[in-house]
């Protein structure tokens, strides 16, 4: 199989992974609204709840190493890629829906 192809298929993963990391941080910072707003409008003391929002915070938390350690690994994958001899640009795959970036063709050769 051709080297560019398997290197597409890894980007492509690579890319979801990134984009799935990312909403989940989006979530979990709107959940940490949510209850702080929730707690507002029910007029409770902001013990209740506390331990929950400490909890999610860590989660929070280890999501950003998540990312960061998977920003990591796209350059490590990035150094693969040249190593390999694959100097094409690998595009992720946008699921249906999303626009995909706009690209400048011209002919080479």
């Amino acid at each position: 199989m051709d080297k560019a192809f398997v290197a597409q298929r890894v980007a492509s993963k690579l890319f979801a992974t990134e984009r799935a990391v990312d909403a989940a941080m989006i979530e979990a910072a709107e959940l940490m609204a949510d209850m702080l707003k929730a707690r507002a409008d029910v007029g409770v003391s902001a013990v209740v709840g506390d331990r929950a929002s400490v909890k999610l915070t860590q989660a929070l938390a280890a999501l950003g190493e998540a990312r960061s350690a998977v920003v990591d690994m796209h350059g490590e994958l990035n150094e693969v890629k040249l190593r390999l001899g694959i100097r094409t640009k690998l595009i992720g795959i946008e699921p249906k829906g999303q626009a995909a970036p706009s690209v400048d063709l011209r002919e080479v050769g």
